[in-house]
């Protein structure tokens, strides 16, 4: 506390910055809630004492025994978290999400099984209320949204996590449908499964509906075969009366309809709340922060220009490279964009964006000129917290640089240090008194790259940086310099943390190849418009035409 007075005696002196640089601060609260065993067991304790009273909240025979079952069930599926799923065993936030949607999957199931006849009444839907209790009650049997839980987790968490889902809430929805009916299960699989496939990539929320819609016709397939709807009358030789073939549209409309409302709801309702309250960004989110006119960006074009047009090359060759070893090429796309944000607090000092007639390193020692240019990851994270950008963003932001060497001053430095001992010799000057060069001076602080994604814009943040030294771009040039740079990185433990193997290097390599090429192709020269003069006459006296304005 004392210690802000003695920062404003300094700031007053003119010792001290009166800018507080914006920090990531982790509570050890927090840490304790994310990670912590206790919370852990809190939130399976919560999940199975909702599942129980989901399961006791009727007056079925043998709840005791179904609960048992649910148990089992749940353990089952702790087990296979552990094994398949180690990262999402660790963050407790993540284990929240799945049982929380989990538990609205099996409420939204029940609540549908135990819809009664005054309930249709007061739906308004008239037209069916004279159909039998039976009749109504499969009408409303077909409501149950199966696809509910697969479709969250599948776009939240990707498409392992959806079929997780599939599977287990199947099989606990199987229990709260009383007679364990293998038809219901079935049915409950198949349609998370295709749930699951149709929204491996949703890059738009249009996805969601085009998977409810293909979850419906699954539904209403199924449905048919296992007799769920129907029976149709013509299989058993008669027209059928006008009844049941009104019953038999219902029960199709309901099948089909189902799935796409509750692709609505979760496109609309349960995605965007679970990004809020999770920090969850999936590929839609990612698509609206890869938007060129947020305000961060807005400024690179006009007060880094250069910067600007690096971090679009980055995030071309980033994007693609990440494609092609199956990482999120649109989080690369989106990190890449705002990896040097930085460079704003400070742009002429860096390359791209100097002036041909001044470079302000020339007034600078070695020494500071590195901390110029190391401060950039800095106030990146700085400009990123300010903004609200997300965690993997300023991770990204943090991470670009791991902990390598700013090489050029680091040579500048020791390239002086020689001079001064060389002229010390002459003018006895002491060794002592000639100032040492550390390397740790003239490394970025890190971390390395602790993701994919991460180390792909590593490698193409430098490589597309050293590619604007090329004269001369050919195809062996660039193959030589994209091979000794990633080279370079390994031998310098920068890749180390990022699960990055060495096929895939060189698969990212090749995309790198290929991408500069198309970007640095050369043209042909076009000859001039102009006519020279000449004292040989010319073959014709017709003038020659006006070029076009």
């Amino acid at each position: 506390m004392f210690g802000i007075f003695d920062r404003q005696r300094l700031v007053k002196k003119g010792f001290a910055c009166s800018k507080l640089r914006r920090r990531r601060t982790e509570s050890e609260l927090f840490q304790t809630l994310e990670f912590g065993d206790g919370a852990k067991l809190a939130i399976f304790i919560g999940f199975m004492l909702g599942l129980w009273a989901i399961i006791y909240s009727d007056s079925w025979k043998q709840p005791a025994e179904r609960a048992l079952i649910g148990l089992l069930i749940f353990l089952t599926a702790l087990a296979q978290l552990w094994i398949n799923h180690p990262a999402t065993w660790r963050q407790n936030s993540r284990l929240l999400l799945m049982f929380a949607v989990f538990l609205l999957h099996l409420a939204a199931v029940k609540l549908v099984l135990v819809t009664s006849d005054s309930q249709v009444r007061r739906a308004g839907l008239s037209a069916i209320t004279e159909f039998s209790s039976a009749e109504r009650m499969q009408l409303w049997k077909l409501a149950v949204p199966f696809a509910l839980a697969p479709l969250t987790l599948s776009v939240l968490l990707g498409k392992n996590h959806g079929t997780f889902a599939a599977v287990f809430v199947s099989m606990w929805g199987a229990i709260i449908y009383r007679a364990l009916d293998a038809k219901f299960l079935v049915i409950s699989l198949i349609t998370g499964f295709i749930a699951v496939f149709v929204t491996q990539q949703v890059r738009r929320r249009s996805r969601l509906i085009r998977a409810g819609f293909f979850v419906g016709i699954a539904t209403w397939v199924l449905a048919l075969l296992f007799v769920w709807i129907g029976p149709l009358p013509f299989a058993f030789g008669s027209a059928g009366s006008s009844n049941t073939w009104q019953m038999i549209g219902w029960q199709s409309l309901v099948a089909i309809g189902t799935p796409i409302v509750v692709a609505f709801i979760v496109g609309g309702g349960i995605i965007p709340v679970c990004e809020t309250l999770f920090g969850v960004t999936t590929d839609i989110k990612w698509l609206e922060l890869a938007d060129l006119n947020h305000p961060l960006l807005k400024r690179m074009t006009i007060e880094a220009p250069g910067t600007y047009h690096h971090s679009l090359v980055v995030a071309n060759l980033a994007e693609a490279a990440a494609e092609a070893v199956g990482a999120n090429a649109t989080m690369a796309r989106v990190g890449s964009l705002f990896h040097d944000i930085g460079k704003l607090v400070k742009p002429e000092y860096f390359t791209e964006n100097m002036r041909h007639d001044r470079n302000p390193h020339d007034e600078l020692a070695p020494t500071m000129s590195a901390l110029v240019i190391i401060a950039h990851v800095k106030e990146g994270v700085d400009l990123a917290l300010k903004h609200g950008l997300n965690q993997q963003i300023i991770d990204i932001i943090q991470q670009h640089h791991g902990t390598s060497l700013v090489f050029y001053f680091y040579k500048r430095a020791i390239q002086q240090q020689e001079d001064a001992r060389a002229g010390g010799k002459i003018m006895n000057i002491r060794e002592e008194d000639i100032p040492e060069v550390r390397e740790e001076s003239f490394r970025y602080g890190g971390p390395r790259p602790q993701t994919k994604e991460c180390g792909i814009i590593s490698l193409a943040d430098c490589i597309e940086s050293a590619s604007r030294s090329l004269e001369r771009v050919t195809p062996q040039k660039l193959d030589a310099l994209i091979s000794s740079l990633i080279e370079k990185r390994i031998m310098d433990g920068q890749l180390k943390d990022c699960d990055i193997t060495l096929r895939e290097l060189e698969v990212i390599s090749e995309s790198f190849k290929f991408t500069l090429q198309s970007m640095m192709h050369s043209r042909v020269a076009y000859p001039s418009d102009r006519v020279e003069k000449s004292d040989t006459p010319l073959p014709s006296s017709r003038p020659f035409p006006m070029p076009a304005a």
